[in-house]
């Protein structure tokens, strides 16, 4: 079992208060549009489809909004002329950054990426300038206090099902999957009732960037909450990580 992430679990904090907000809705509605579009509107047979309309449930999106959302990417209720663009670069502290943008102005949205960067200290480079040091995962998460299995348990179902491993974190634990044996695993795990309050595709590095600098800590954060408030970023990856007392001052 590995040791958990510290920029996952500050990811996560951030993720609920967003979820809490309802500031989450605008990103899941686009990436169902999107896995509709490129897929098609029915989830039994759009895998990608099927995880974007669990996620949306899991943030307690109505199903009004997600009705709405398939209908614009299979053509319906205006149509939607969204497309996926990927962004690299680095960040303070030598940290790398990868952002999904999914946008209907590349021109627009490059710039204004390109600007987060570098008025943040960091800078965005070219295609492939950091992709190299992460891999691509399946990710299920589970929240301890609503699993009724412990860890070991949880880990040797996993496996079983072909999972690679587990991180605990302290709220969480995260069931990690080559991206081929996602499906399998979060089906057959729901089988046996555990319920998942995320489930994604993701990027995880190969290995963390530690900054032991406070204020550098503090210039990562805030260019990457700025990244993830952009209205045209899906997601953000980086391979930052502190130290826990750094953590601990971080919040």
């Amino acid at each position: 079992m590995s040791g958990h992430s510290k920029w996952s679990t500050i990811k996560r904090k951030k993720g609920k208060a967003d979820a809490a907000k309802g500031a989450v809705f605008t990103k899941l509605a686009r990436e169902i549009i999107l896995a509709a579009k490129v897929g098609g509107g029915n989830p039994e047979g759009n895998f990608r489809l099927r995880i974007a309309i669990a996620n949306a449930k899991a943030a307690n999106m109505p199903n009004d909004n997600i009705k709405r959302a398939i209908e614009k990417g299979t053509g319906g209720a205006d149509g939607a002329n969204y497309e996926e663009l990927t962004y690299e670069g680095y960040g303070p502290g030598g940290t790398a950054v990868i952002v999904r943008a999914m946008t209907d102005n590349r021109n627009r949205t490059a710039g204004e990426i390109r600007h987060i960067f570098s008025k943040n200290g960091g800078n965005m480079g070219e295609s492939g300038c950091v992709s190299w040091m992460f891999k691509e995962k399946g990710v299920l998460t589970i929240e301890k206090e609503s699993c009724k299995l412990g860890a070991d348990d949880l880990m040797l179902m996993a496996l079983e099902l072909g999972a690679e491993d587990i991180e605990e974190e302290e709220d969480a634990l995260e069931i990690i999957t080559a991206p081929d044996a996602f499906q399998a695993v979060k089906e057959g795990m729901e089988k046996e009732g555990v319920v998942f309050s995320e489930s994604e595709i993701t990027m995880l590095s190969d290995n963390d960037v530690v900054v032991t600098d406070l204020d550098q800590a503090k210039y990562v954060l805030r260019m990457m909450d700025a990244l993830d408030e952009h209205d045209d970023v899906q997601n953000t990856y980086t391979n930052f990580d502190v130290p826990d007392e750094i953590a601990d001052q971080l919040g």
